[in-house]
């Protein structure tokens, strides 16, 4: 055992695990593999359903295992991700291009603003199926058999 997990298993300190059986007494899911079937639109369980009934709108349960997918709350945070990961990429590349070429305003534009598009538009579903397969690859959002209900305001 290391030195540092012993001194902290003496003092009483419990490591934190999030979603795995120390805590909850649910068994582990695979994270990696729950996030990688849902980036390639397959059920987040068994990985041959569909995960996707449109674009973005995921179907309510797997074809294949019947797990119900309608609980997750991806809300806006695939989109905030696709923005950060597009950003970097287009800056970078948008950087590298001016530090090394003179193109004109109109030629940066015909380049960067179809590229920009076509990458939020590409990373979109991939980056929500992932979204969903963490959070069921974590018990989050009703994932766990629990109700997913809203807390109420501290006060009232």
């Amino acid at each position: 055992m290391p030195k540092e997990l012993g001194m902290a298993s003496e003092l009483g300190i419990q490591e934190q695990v999030f979603g795995g059986e120390h805590h909850s007494g649910r068994v582990a899911r695979p994270l990696w593999a729950a996030m990688k079937r849902g980036a390639l639109g397959r059920c987040p369980h068994c990985g041959e359903g569909k995960l996707f009934a449109g674009f973005t709108k995921s179907v309510d349960k797997c074809s294949v295992c019947g797990e119900e997918l309608y609980h997750h709350r991806a809300d806006d945070l695939p989109a905030y991700l696709v923005i950060v990961i597009v950003g970097h990429i287009v800056l970078g590349a948008f950087m590298a291009v001016e530090a090394t070429s003179t193109l004109s305003m109109w030629q940066h534009i015909a380049i960067w603003v179809p590229l920009t598009i076509v990458l939020s538009v590409a990373l979109l579903q991939p980056v929500k199926g992932a979204v969903i397969g963490l959070q069921w690859a974590l018990y989050m959002h009703g994932f766990g058999g629990e109700k997913d209900g809203t807390e109420p305001r501290p006060g009232t």
